[in-house]
């Protein structure tokens, strides 16, 4: 028990029965100090059986960690420390907060898994038990572990449970089982993961408390007619079958207690302390507290002259005795050693339940929680007080300096709101540099790295790690896109000192038949600096970097293909340039010496042909494949702008004259949607097969168990049947998995190539360019959870209710609060993302801010026919607008006619 200040320890000893005044002491002697405090929710119910303290998370530490559950289903698991009188819990201290379905009875946390040694919790329902197991992952930085709760095992129960308790029955060791007492007089024994038996107890009317003893292994009640009744184990085990009908009329041993013993009233509680040599059981009734040996006589009782709400016996110093915490329905915490009341303290609030536990910055706290959900960690003693009031200073408020203040704060919010920055910018130098180094030479990759005997080339980076400090523990990360992939993924590098320089190699190839959506990746490195404190933790800190590989990793020099599927053309506005000048590294290896035209074998894929025109600034870029495209294309615009900037030319632009392509862009995003379509299908599929398969294993188990052997009724050749369809669905979820990744990698890539032509048609700014690149591929990995159409979708939607509205009337700031799901069909997403390039093409501009969202009208040739806005809460009817093109304004006619949007046919 702790006590902390002004008196010591009460209730250890014959000698320390007299209140011995210590230093410090001046706040009220008999009030519980509030140690740490929290209240649990709001209009949220409590009862005895919804706290528990242990080391839940198996921590070792040594340390106890509070869990609550209450009525209405939340779970929260909380490891206190110390706090300021008043300030309350930090939010550090709540390690999880978890809302099941279905409320919560009581908590226990003990040795529940078969397969593990480990503390579990274990939560009763009215119709289920479930164990979970509480894990921590640790961060890189302060503050950082996460909590999860994972479900391990659960029962469905078959009667309303009423209360359960747990124990090593049958005098197992190392192992506790779980015995549910239901509200029709049914007790339930569960050994672990599987349900053992279940028997009724005689004379049931209503439920009462229920206790395992270990010592006499022996389960203790108090039944309806007010008597304490103790039951073997062995005795339970053997008597007749649960059914009361079967009961009566059976030949077995019917159920009988080992002992009785009349009390005359109704029990609260009932505690079989382990922690005393002595044989003793504890039973709280509403106006006595009984002290029973193991064979029912009474050790000792004391009356009670009020209604207690919750005890708890506790370890005593003194040889033969025990100390007791007792609270009452007067919001009092009494100590009692046996039957001499030896402390009195004064609670905030009525406990229902009360615990004994051990943290960090104090051992022996006393954790009551309410009715209500008030949480409280208290202690014994006073708290000395150092406080003085300081001096108040009178002074005048000063409006114009108050004003002054205000209108620069204001000033600063509104840039910082206007910058839009993400990440802090860092002034000084980093304690550590990594830099990549990628060679242009390619190489052969070996035989035992390819997959399916995909021919691929291998390039070799080299990542160079500098420190400025001493750094600890660097742990390098490489992530690239797939296909790529690489030889190693992490890298555990030696402490570095001051100065000092380490290298990583590795190889980067191609592992699938497609071409990636980027030839980049990522570097990263984790390290921890020391802060000079012996008492502090080191910083964590993580420094990256970004390389790009070359595009002779993904392609090969071709011979040109004349024809073409698709076809897209780029306007320059300076005279053409050799494509041997700009590609020299392919132009050595092509056939074609002119420099006109040069062609991309994808490795695994098609054949991508960019031709420069003889007459005019453009160059055509065709495939038959849309989404191939992209590498190409972004290549080329590099190299255009990296050449002309090496001219000396500052005015250099490229363009794209139109039609948009989205019926290819499309299509893509419709097969793509059918495969999650069918991965849906295939989890359903499984699903049912295997609980089909669980079922007939758990038939032909009972059959073989049986004493008298049956004919199987063909239920082996139906396990048979049904474990192949299993494996064809697993096998089909596989292949359809492994098709929705390559049909993600090319989607992403038709969406860049997308982007690109969306950002030469209309001028778009670098920042404009991001905001749509960051609403069309908001996802770097589709999820079953979370896929590329709803992201999309929601993305677009907010950008046309927001700053590619018709009017600033129109805007809505709010963003949807919405879960997002996966939609039914593509119409309402392409009926999105044509109004979206519709409205950019009349001069609508990308905007994060509030300020300037208005559009400027742009004004059309009149050739071209107006097509009517449709409001976004219309239903989602694609009818012609994705097969329509969007065409550019011609910038060297001025239009004379009507206005309106781009949509032309394709020709």
């Amino acid at each position: 028990m702790a006590v902390k200040g002004g008196y010591s320890n009460l209730g250890c000893g014959p000698d320390e029965e007299r209140l011995i005044p210590t230093e410090g002491g001046r706040m009220s002697l008999f009030k519980a100090r509030d140690w740490w405090s929290v209240v649990l929710g709001e209009g949220e119910e409590f009862d005895h059986g919804c706290l528990c303290v242990g080391d839940v998370d198996n921590s070792g530490s040594g340390y106890d960690k509070i869990a609550v559950g209450s009525y209405m289903g939340l779970l929260r698991i909380y490891s206190p420390h110390a706090s300021k009188p008043g300030s309350g819990a930090l939010a550090e201290d709540q390690l999880l907060e978890v809302q099941l379905r279905d409320p919560i009875i009581q908590l226990e946390i003990g040795k529940f898994v078969s397969c593990s040694d480990l503390l579990h919790l274990s939560v009763l329902h009215p119709r289920k038990l479930s164990v979970y197991a509480v894990t921590a992952t640790a961060g890189n930085v302060e503050h950082g572990i996460q909590y999860q709760l994972r479900l391990v095992y659960e029962h469905n129960l078959q009667r309303t449970a009423c209360n359960m308790t747990y124990g090593p029955f049958g005098g197992v060791t190392g192992h506790h089982f779980i015995c549910i007492q239901s509200m029709d007089g049914m007790l339930m024994f569960f050994e672990q993961e599987s349900y053992a038996f279940g028997r009724f107890l005689p004379g049931f009317l209503l439920p009462g408390p229920l206790c395992y003893c270990a010592r006499t292994d022996t389960f203790i009640t108090v039944s309806s007619t007010r008597q304490v009744e103790s039951y073997k184990y062995e005795a339970l085990a053997v008597a007749t079958d649960t059914d009361a009908e079967q009961q009566r009329k059976a030949s077995g041993k019917r159920l009988t207690a080992d002992w009785t013993l009349v009390i005359g009233e109704q029990a609260l509680d009932i505690i079989v302390p382990t922690f005393t040599s002595t044989s003793s059981i504890f039973v709280l009734g509403e106006r006595n507290l009984y002290c029973l040996k193991d064979n029912g006589q009474i050790r000792f009782m004391k009356k009670l002259e009020y209604n207690p709400s919750c005890f708890l016996p506790y370890a005593s110093v003194s040889e033969g005795t025990t100390n007791l915490l007792m609270g009452n329905h007067n919001s009092m915490l009494l100590v009692y050693q046996d039957v001499m009341l030896k402390w009195a303290s004064q609670l905030s609030c009525v406990p229902v339940a009360v615990c004994v536990a051990n943290f960090q910055d104090l051992k022996g706290v006393v954790v009551t929680l309410s009715g209500e959900g008030h949480l409280q960690c208290s202690y014994m003693g006073t708290d000395p007080s150092f406080f003085m009031a300081p001096r108040v200073e009178a002074r005048e408020i000063n409006y114009e300096e108050v004003d002054a203040e205000m209108k620069a704060l204001q000033k600063i919010i509104k840039e910082a709101t206007r910058t839009q920055d993400i990440f802090p910018k860092m002034n000084k130098e980093e304690d550590l540099t990594v830099t990549a180094t990628v060679s242009g030479s390619v190489d052969s990759v070996s035989d035992n790295l390819l997959i399916d005997s995909v021919h691929s080339y291998s390039l070799a980076p080299k990542i160079q790690v500098k420190s400025r400090l001493a750094v600890q523990n660097p742990k390098l990360n490489v992530c690239v896109q797939p296909p790529l992939t690489v030889t190693q993924e992490q890298f555990v590098l030696d402490s570095m000192g001051p100065g000092s320089t380490s290298f990583v190699v590795f190889s980067v190839f191609l592992n699938e038949k497609y071409p990636p959506a980027e030839l980049g990746g990522d570097v990263t490195v984790s390290y921890s600096t020391p802060t000079g404190m012996s008492n502090q933790l080191p910083l964590v800190r993580v420094a990256q970097c970004k390389f790009t590989l070359p595009l002779q990793l993904v392609c090969l020099p071709s011979a040109p293909s004349k024809n073409a599927k698709y076809k897209i053309t780029i306007d320059t506005n300076k005279p053409l340039v050799s494509l041997g000048d700009v590609f020299p590294e392919f132009m050595e290896k092509s056939e074609e010496k002119e420099g006109n035209t040069l062609a991309f074998q994808l490795i695994s894929s098609s054949i991508v042909t960019v031709q420069a025109s003889k007459t005019t600034q453009r160059y055509r870029i065709q495939s038959e494949v849309f989404e191939d495209m992209w590498l190409v294309t972004k290549e080329l615009l590099q190299r255009f702008n990296t050449f002309f900037a090496e001219q000396g030319v500052k005015d250099f632009r490229n363009s794209f004259a139109g039609p948009i392509p989205l019926q290819e862009f499309f299509d893509i995003v419709d097969h793509h949607f059918e495969l999650r379509v069918n991965a849906e299908k295939y989890q359903d599929l499984l699903s049912e097969r295997a609980v089909q398969f669980r079922a007939i294993q758990r038939r032909l188990l009972t059959r073989f168990k049986d004493k008298t052997p049956a004919p199987l009724q063909n239920l082996d050749t139906l396990m048979e049947g049904t474990y192949r369809q299993v494996i064809a669905l697993a096998d089909a979820a596989e292949e359809n998995r492994a098709s929705l990744c390559q049909a993600f990698a090319r989607l992403r890539s038709a969406t860049h190539l997308l982007i690109t032509l969306l950002s030469l048609w209309q001028g778009l700014s670098p920042d404009q360019t991001a905001i749509l690149e960051a609403t069309l591929l908001p996802l770097l990995q589709d999820t079953p959870q979370l896929g590329w159409e709803e992201s999309v979708d929601a993305a677009v939607s907010h950008l046309l209710r927001t700053c590619l509205s018709r009017s600033p009337k129109d805007q809505a700031l709010s963003l949807s609060t919405s879960q997002l799901s996966m939609p039914k069909d593509m119409a309402r997403l392409k009926k999105h993302i044509t109004l979206l390039c519709d409205r950019l093409g009349k001069g609508g501009r990308l905007s994060l801010s509030a300020e300037a969202n208005v559009q400027i009208p742009v004004i059309m040739p009149g050739t071209c026919e107006p097509i009517p806005e449709v409001d976004l809460e219309e239903p989602p009817l694609l009818q012609e607008s994705s097969a329509k093109f969007i065409k550019k304004r011609q910038s060297s006619k001025r239009a004379k006619g009507n206005t309106g949007k781009m949509l032309l046919h394709p020709s």
